[in-house]
This record gives C-alpha cells, sequence and structure tokens, in this order.
C-alpha cells in the first residue's frame, strides 16, 4: 500500500508456529482470476512449484527455504514436499529452517498466483498471448509488442476493487527517442525521468512542471563489482585502493543530478536493516596510491571494465568516471562493450572481471541482497564477484534462521561490515531519488514503496473523463 509494510493481499491472514518453521495460510473468499476460475490453494501449489522448476526462473530463491524445495528443482521429486493442502482455501508450508523474511518474499511479483489450467496450456506462450495468461490482478493484458508496448485493460470484477481508470498503455523507447517532446506534446500522461538521461533537469529545475513532479526514493543501490578471482583484484589492499579512490560525491553529481545518497554498505537507506552508522568509505587518493604500491603494483596495472550493448548511459558515465579517477592511482581501466546476452553469459561464469550495477529491493529485508550476493559460493560466482570466504557464507546462510528480529539485523550489519567496510569486496556509489512527471489530467499516481518503475494503478484516473486510456 505504498509504506515498507506488509499487508493480506491474496492471504487474507497467516499464522506462524512458534519455532518458525510452519506458516498456516487462508485465502480470502471469492478470488477469481480473470478467466472467471476461483482462486484456490491448488493454485498456489502449482505458482510456487513452477517458480521453484522453471528453467528460466530468476526469483526462486525467495522458495528455496522451503522442506523439499531442492529435491523438486532438482528433479529428485515431482511433488513440493513442505507445501501441503488443507482445503480450497487453507494451506501449510513448512521451512526447513526458521526465517523471518520468508513473509516479506511472498510480497516479490516473483511469488504471483498463476491459474494452473491455464498456464500449464499456455506454456511458453504464458505472459505473451492475451487470454493465455491469466492473473487475479487489477488489469487484464490485452496486447504485448516486444521492446514496444504493453496494453492493459482493467479487471473491473478484480477483488479488491475496480481500477478507476479503463486501462493502461506502457511504451517503451530508447534514450534517442525525443521523450522530453513527446511528453510535452501530450503523446502520454506519466514520464519516469529515469530513463531519459539530462533531459530530467528540464522538468526538475525547470518552473514549468515543477508542480507536475512525483518522486520517491529507490531502495537500491548502485554499485561496482569487482571480480576476486582476477588478479590483482585478489588482493585486498588493491580493492581497497580502488573502492577509496572514487569520489563518489562527483560521480552522484555528474550521473545523477546530485538526487541521491551516498551510500556506503550493502543495505541502503529505507531498507530494513540499513546501518546509519557504517563507517563511511572516504575518498582518499594518496592513501589509494600506498597501497597500491604495498600491493607490488608501483607501476600500477590494467584492469578490463565491461557493459553491455544496453547498458544505460548513465552507468556508463559511470565507469568513464570510474576509469579517470583510477588513473590517478595507476589503474589502466579498458572499458569493453559486449552484447548483453555474451556478458550476462560471461557474468554467470565468474569471468567479468569489473562492471557496474544496480540493485533495487524486490522485498523489504536485508537478506534480499546481502543473500543474493553473498549468501552462498555459487551465488558469489553467479554475479562474477567471486568471493571466497567460506565463514561468511556460512554466516548469511545462519542469518535468515535467526527469529529474534534485533539479534539477525545486528549479524546482518556485522556481516555488511565484515563484507564492504574489512574485506573491500563490495563498492557501493549511492542510491537514488526516483522522479516521474505526471500530466495535469492524471490523478491518483503514486510510486511504489521501493521507488521502482513498476508501480500500482488501480488508484490512477484521468481527471477528463471523456479520455478513457492512460499511457
Amino acid at each position: 500500500d505504498g509504506k515498507t509494510v506488509v499487508t493480506p493481499s491474496l492471504a487474507k491472514a497467516w499464522t506462524v508456529s512458534d519455532d518458525g518453521l510452519k506458516y498456516t495460510f487462508y485465502l480470502r473468499e471469492g478470488v477469481y482470476f480473470s478467466n472467471g476460475s476461483i482462486l484456490e490453494a491448488d493454485d498456489v501449489l502449482f505458482s510456487f512449484s513452477r517458480l521453484i522448476t522453471h528453467p528460466q526462473s530468476k526469483n526462486r530463491n525467495i522458495l528455496m527455504c522451503i522442506h523439499g524445495a531442492d529435491n523438486l528443482r532438482d528433479g529428485v521429486t515431482s511433488k513440493l514436499e513442505g507445501f501441503e493442502i488443507i482445503d480450497d482455501l487453507t494451506f501449510t508450508i513448512t521451512l526447513n529452517h526458521p526465517f523471518p523474511g520468508f513473509i516479506e518474499g511472498l510480497t516479490e511479483p516473483g511469488a504471483s498466483i498463476f491459474d494452473r489450467a491455464t498456464t500449464t496450456d499456455a506454456g511458453d506462450d504464458f505472459g505473451k498471448i492475451p487470454g493465455m495468461s491469466i492473473g487475479t490482478g487489477p488489469f487484464i493484458l490485452e496486447k504485448w509488442t516486444a521492446n514496444r508496448e504493453i496494453v492493459l485493460t482493467a479487471n473491473k470484477e478484480y477483488w479488491g476493487g475496480a481500477p478507476k481508470c479503463d486501462g493502461i498503455r506502457i511504451s517503451f523507447y530508447t534514450e534517442a527517442d525525443p521523450l522530453r517532446e513527446m511528453y510535452i506534446k501530450g503523446e502520454f500522461d506519466l514520464l519516469d525521468l529515469d530513463k531519459i538521461g539530462m533531459d530530467a533537469e528540464y522538468f526538475i529545475h525547470g518552473d514549468d512542471y515543477r508542480k507536475n513532479l512525483v518522486r520517491g526514493d529507490r531502495i537500491g543501490v548502485t554499485y561496482i563489482v569487482l571480480n576476486e578471482s582476477v588478479k590483482p583484484l585478489d588482493d585486498v589492499k588493491v580493492r581497497k585502493a580502488l573502492q577509496i579512490s572514487l569520489d563518489r560525491e562527483s560521480i552522484l553529481q555528474a550521473t545523477a543530478g546530485g538526487r541521491g545518497y551516498i551510500e556506503n554498505g550493502i543495505f541502503p537507506s529505507g531498507l530494513k536493516g540499513y546501518d546509519p552508522d557504517l563507517e563511511e568509505i572516504p575518498y582518499d587518493v594518496e592513501a589509494a596510491k600506498a597501497l597500491i604500491s604495498e600491493a607490488g603494483y608501483s607501476d600500477g596495472f590494467d584492469l578490463d571494465v565491461y557493459y553491455t550493448d544496453t547498458t544505460a548511459v548513465s552507468m556508463i558515465d559511470i565507469l568513464r568516471l570510474a576509469a579517470t579517477m583510477w588513473s590517478k592511482i595507476g589503474v589502466r581501466a579498458n572499458l569493453i562493450e559486449l552484447p548483453n546476452e555474451e556478458f550476462l553469459n560471461l557474468r554467470r561464469e565468474g569471468k567479468i572481471s569489473c562492471y557496474a550495477d544496480t540493485w533495487s529491493a524486490d522485498y523489504n529485508d536485508p537478506d534480499d541482497f546481502i543473500y543474493t550476493f553473498f549468501g552462498s559460493a555459487d551465488n558469489s560466482y553467479f554475479r562474477s564477484i567471486c568471493y571466497s570466504d567460506e565463514d561468511v557464507f556460512e554466516r548469511v546462510h545462519h542469518a535468515r534462521s535467526i527469529i529474534d528480529e534485533d539479534e539477525r539485523l545486528e549479524e546482518y550489519r556485522a556481516l555488511q561490515r565484515k563484507i564492504v567496510t574489512d574485506d573491500a569486496a563490495w563498492i557501493p556509489l549511492y542510491s537514488k531519488i526516483h522522479y516521474f512527471v505526471v500530466s495535469d489530467r492524471l490523478g491518483g499516481f503514486k510510486v511504489s514503496w521501493n521507488g521502482w518503475s513498476s508501480n500500482r494503478y488501480t488508484g490512477v484516473y484521468l481527471i477528463d473523463e471523456g479520455q478513457v486510456t492512460g499511457q
């Protein structure tokens, strides 16, 4: 509902056993999919099993703590052992170990519930073909054109109440498109200013559209990865030198117009577990030079820095600025562009030496950040961090099962200090303030709790009732 607090949705209520292992969920009565079939516990079982087993699943981590999830994923069994249906509207989930962040994880879009029959019939066409892409949500897929647009119509039977608009057209453009001019001409009602480069300054700092701005803090962190399996990045002195030789305030000003907050750790401002007392990463070129010399690289070294053919201009600018700053300590950064698919394949293989990216909160728990990157050797390898401290992996995994909230968050903060401050295994840069510009004829728009581009549109309406479809 816009706040960082979990609220009931398809599950109207739930209880947790004293040992934190067993969750009992009670589904809301009278919820229908957009094809008219009724939501039942079996659809939840199907959706969770699909998320665990689908070969292209990106969000299965949120369910892998369920008892038997690993056996289902690996094909040892065809049944999710920890999921038991009590009746059509009631089911239990038993975990392998206590995990207080489990409920937060279920708020992630990846945990959405689909109709078993229709989704099974759709196969690979699910999400692409209207009529075969069924959910319980406030909008129904009418049209999808790859890389161009998604057209949605209001689900008048939505259990939470019919949306206030008749539909939405979400259009996709490149940074080269004249979006500023298109908005001014009234070609769309809502423009994400994260996507228009320096043209965002026209709306944010000009007088004409200041009243049309809506903002929200993005609960996410832009960061630089250093691959510890690549020499000389295996040396903590080298990583620390690269970390402290970046003028992150200048990078924020140059690439985001200063609209954001310098971050010093893995957990960004606004996230549960954020540590305001975390040691600040200094900007100290002379100290960085000394560390490079102590590590045996007085003559500097070459560093390959990668980005893709789909990387945003602002992210490439970050790397260019970093390269310039690193040159002051003798590091010769070579920027290399790769096709996106090749980059992702190499990153999964742990072969990308250095790159920049942003991770934003899928759900409001530090586990979403630290487990993703440092929860296991495989997770770290998958991101080409190639961090190797087995003790940290074990501690991150154990932290998931700490029931006492204060104790769990303190352990996460201690782990963050170890990873970022001591080991320099992560170069945090900043989190951003996310701006949108909204037309005069649009009302009810709010930025989502995590500041993402994907927002709830059920309350969005057109002030001019002669217009029926917002874009």
